[in-house]
């Protein structure tokens, strides 16, 4: 059982308009046990924030960074922190 963590994930490219958060969102639901969301900000980027097991994290990254998304991922820049909680399940915002 791996360690729970915090991943914030800043997606940029062509990630908005094109269903992004709501793939990330189905992608997050698909591993299980992760809990966040996926916000559109003001500069074209999409943050990605879930909280779970250390493995399940890595996999939601890998998907970001490399995986079948919609739109186009140029880069993704994540930091990783201590779980906060307070989150119900996995949201678009």
């Amino acid at each position: 059982m791996s360690e729970d963590v915090r991943l914030v994930a800043w997606v940029r490219g062509h990630v908005q308009g094109v269903g992004f958060r709501w793939f990330t969102r189905a992608k997050a639901l698909e591993i299980g046990g992760l809990q966040g969301f996926a916000l559109n900000l003001g500069d074209g980027r999409v943050q990605v924030v879930a909280e779970g097991a250390r493995d399940r994290c890595d996999r939601l990254l890998e998907w970001l960074q490399d995986g079948d998304t919609p739109g186009r991922v140029d880069g993704v820049t994540e930091i990783w922190d201590t779980p906060r909680g307070g989150y119900d399940g996995f949201a678009i915002r």
